[in-house]
């Protein structure tokens, strides 16, 4: 006999790009060469500063728990780079460390989404989100978006779709498949949006410093009563390290501080005294070259597929993504990364990760790899195409 599992496990889809990445780790372990633009995650490791702090906190015994809400230090220096990078006082208090950006949302998520509550998100987008809503029993309302609106949602969509039982709306900038910003402009219709229809607006920011040409901007500048959410994973490249934070409204610090406690009691300790090293100008002036780095892998990769036949009709700002419709090539983009994956060894991810809307036409790249390698991509996609996949 079978034990009835919860009904909500029916919503939750598997990562696709999770086979993927590891038949390639099959493939590579039978000799193959494989070109990996599939997983969101830096190839540059974590900064030296950051793990020789790391190191000497583990050295003075620096393993016990912090305050749910995180270390005060960690916190004020949080709100000191928020204020000497994009003007924003904020009170520390307003700050809380998280187990992760993932610890942030489902914080934030489980304050504000009762059974049968509505959130608002752009399709295509990052499928834990849609998770995360049904993990809560809520309902994520997926809204197609497409290059008029340059993949993002905008106030107009997000007024049609509100209804009764909308409860939060969340956006990204920069986002996830697509790599594209809200301006700000855009973000203060939301937060009125969300303001008038007595919701909330929640900010992914967890590519914020990977720009290109655009200045880093945050919500936070043009309005106070929303959350943002934020990582040292990406920008910083601490992603094991799995430390994020959000910034919530002070009216709901102490209520985010209790759902702290009984979820994951703190975050990483080491990772938060290591965090404290990545905030100083030594390691953000390294981390800004980095940036220019995946800015000049975008700028070969952008063309090079666009050469071939993809279809890429934004320009991504930020991230390190491109979102490509392949409807050249094929009509399921699954299959046609699996193919791509077993006969020309470069793996990339199918849009199918990232919601319905126009999933089965596009695929996303990452540039998470060295430009040799995204030339050698491109040269064994190049080939494989040829050949009529």
């Amino acid at each position: 006999m079978s034990r009835r599992l919860a009904r909500r496990m029916q919503s939750i889809q598997p990562f696709h790009v999770m086979a993927l990445l590891g038949r390639a780790r099959e493939l590579e372990h039978q000799g193959r060469s494989i070109v990996h633009m599939e997983i969101g995650e830096p190839d540059f490791v974590t900064p030296e500063p950051v793990v020789e702090a790391g190191r000497r906190a583990l050295a003075e015994g620096r393993t016990h728990y912090t305050p749910a809400a995180g270390l005060l230090a960690l916190r004020e220096a949080l709100a000191g780079y928020y204020r000497r990078r994009f003007g924003v006082a904020l009170d520390p208090r307003r700050i809380l460390l998280t187990p992760g950006a993932s610890g942030a949302l489902q914080m934030v998520l489980a304050l504000l989404v009762d059974p049968g509550s509505r959130v608002l998100m752009a399709d295509p987008g990052y499928p834990c989100n849609r998770n995360y809503v049904h993990l809560l029993d809520g309902e994520p309302r997926s809204i197609p978006v497409g290059p008029d609106t340059g993949y993002q949602l905008n106030a107009a969509l997000a007024a049609a779709h509100w209804d009764e039982r909308t409860c939060a709306l969340l956006a990204a900038t920069p986002s996830n498949p697509t790599g594209t910003l809200l301006g700000r402009r855009e973000l203060v219709e939301l937060a009125a949006l969300a303001r008038e229809r007595d919701g909330h607006l929640i900010v992914d920011e967890i590519y914020q410093g990977l720009t290109y040409g655009d200045e880093a901007l945050s919500a936070l500048e043009v309005a106070d009563d929303l959350f943002v959410i934020n990582s040292f994973s990406k920008y910083f490249g601490m992603t094991g390290w799995r430390l994020g934070w959000v910034v919530a409204p002070e009216v709901h610090v102490e209520a985010l501080d209790r759902l702290a406690q009984n979820l994951f009691l703190a975050a990483p300790t080491l990772s938060q005294y290591a965090a404290l090293a990545a905030l100083q100008p030594d390691t953000l002036a390294l981390l800004d070259i980095r940036r220019d780095e995946f800015r000049a892998r975008r700028d070969y990769l952008l063309p090079a597929l666009r050469e071939l036949g993809f279809d890429i009709p934004v320009e991504p700002q930020g991230a390190f993504y491109l979102y490509a419709g392949c409807s050249r090539f094929t009509d399921d983009s699954f299959r046609f990364s699996q193919e791509l994956l077993e006969q020309a060894g470069v793996a990339v991810t199918p849009g199918l990760d990232f919601g319905h809307h126009r999933a089965r036409e596009h695929l996303r790249f990452a540039y998470t790899t060295s430009l040799d390698q995204l030339r050698e991509g491109v040269e064994r996609i190049a080939a494989f195409v040829r050949q009529g996949g």
